[in-house]
């Protein structure tokens, strides 16, 4: 035998055994983290939201082999955004992969009724607060911040816990004071009016110039007032 084929043995010997040293034990804890991480780095989270994550149980009949490079994983294109199958891949040269379904959720910021409120309250932190719900059991448009809401008052009565919304709610509320601002380029004009009808931040409604007595329709603005733009 000769030294060159002598060597070439020896080194094929000494790789495989390197290789079979540096292989890394691959446990279900370290499976979990490892997909976690690479989910929250694919996937965005929503603005003042976050995700929840929910790996699936691996069956434990399966025996998760020692793997001597790097894993990688891969999100479907086509998946829905909450119930996903995960390709774990370990790329050496005893290939192998597994599917792992993940559960992802959409966390976000919302304001809900500490405690059971009649119709008419004055909303503010004493009887409301910012929660974090499951964005797929929300329905509706919710507001996230108490200074968003504080001073609306409810327009019928609400459960504890119930998600503050417009169409609940009324930042200008039928037969109260509003200010009516009419705007234009460089100048703005102020006058005290009543709100003929209910109305949520956004929404044009009608009120009622106390001066005057004219009617003019206002897009409401902020608590208690409505801009005319002119």
């Amino acid at each position: 035998m000769s030294k060159i084929y002598t060597f070439t043995i020896l080194m094929v010997i000494y790789l495989t055994a390197l290789n079979f040293a540096n292989a890394m034990t691959i446990d279900r804890d370290y499976l979990y983290n490892f997909i976690k991480t690479h989910v929250k780095s694919q996937i965005k989270a929503p603005e003042h939201g976050k995700l929840s994550i929910e790996v699936s149980p691996i069956d434990p009949r399966i025996s998760l082999q020692a793997c001597s490079a790097p894993l990688t994983a891969n999100i479907p294109e086509n998946h829905n955004g909450r119930n996903v199958n995960i390709k774990i891949v370990c790329p050496d040269q005893q290939s192998w992969y597994l599917f792992v379904p993940v559960k992802i959720h959409t966390i976000i910021p919302i304001v809900v009724t500490k405690r059971r409120l009649a119709k008419g309250t004055l909303l503010d932190h004493n009887n409301i607060e910012v929660v974090y719900k499951d964005s797929g059991q929300i329905r509706g448009t919710t507001l996230s911040e108490i200074a968003q809401i504080s001073g609306a008052r409810t327009k019928r009565n609400l459960s504890q816990g119930s998600a503050i919304t417009n169409r609940n709610t009324c930042f200008v509320c039928k037969g109260q004071a509003v200010n009516i601002v009419a705007s234009s380029a460089g100048f703005e004009i102020k006058s005290a009016g009543m709100a003929l009808q209910d109305g949520s931040l956004g929404e044009l409604i009608s009120v009622k110039n106390k001066k005057s007595g004219r009617v003019v329709q206002g897009q409401v603005s902020a608590i208690n007032q409505v801009v005319i733009n002119l």
